[in-house]
């Protein structure tokens, strides 16, 4: 058993060595980086991040010359990895076919504005001693012949300014989803 309380001179030289291969990572570019990164692991890098170039490099060479973890630390590690639940829902957008493959659906469009009359109705108002009529259609809304996609639109055209076309014809202006405001 060894019991001497500095490590042996084999061990601090391939310490030095290690720590000189670090600092020379800190000066390279992040092309050098991939292409060390090339040679430390055998595969291409997907990223360009500097830092996380540096960091996994730095990593491999101090496990490569430390020897990594212990079987018992990778057991371990594999035990937890196999025991957790990455998600517990799937991803927005994402549904499984019949043969349970992901499979992106298509996207659905939002539901109509819960605070929008139905349509048919007339909304009437008089402003500046002018009688306003706007019918609700099922696309948009009719004022003076012409098609307006809301109802603000109408009321910066009568008014010059913009309005909020709920507040400009008295309707509730709660929020899209249904909830009044005081």
């Amino acid at each position: 058993m060894d019991t001497r309380l500095t490590p042996p001179r084999k061990e601090k030289e391939l310490k030095i060595q290690v720590q000189m291969q670090i600092e020379a990572l800190r000066r390279m570019t992040v092309r050098e980086l991939r292409g060390r990164y090339r040679e430390v692991f055998g595969e291409e890098s997907r990223s360009n991040h500097k830092q996380f170039l540096f960091r996994r490099i730095a990593w491999r060479l101090q496990a490569d010359a430390e020897g990594g973890l212990s079987e018992r630390a990778r057991q371990r590690a594999m035990e937890i990895a196999n025991d957790g639940d990455l998600r517990i829902r799937a991803p927005k957008g994402f549904d499984f076919d019949t043969a349970g493959h992901r499979c992106v659906q298509e996207q659905i469009a939002p539901d109509a504005d819960p605070r929008r009359p139905l349509p048919g109705t007339v909304l009437e108002r008089e402003y500046k001693g002018q009688q306003i009529i706007v019918k609700v259609r099922e696309d948009g809304f009719d004022y003076n012949g012409q098609r307006y996609r809301s109802l603000s639109a109408i009321a910066k055209e009568i008014t010059g300014t913009k309005w909020n076309g709920y507040l400009f014809f008295h309707l509730p202006v709660g929020s899209a989803n249904g909830d009044e405001k005081r």
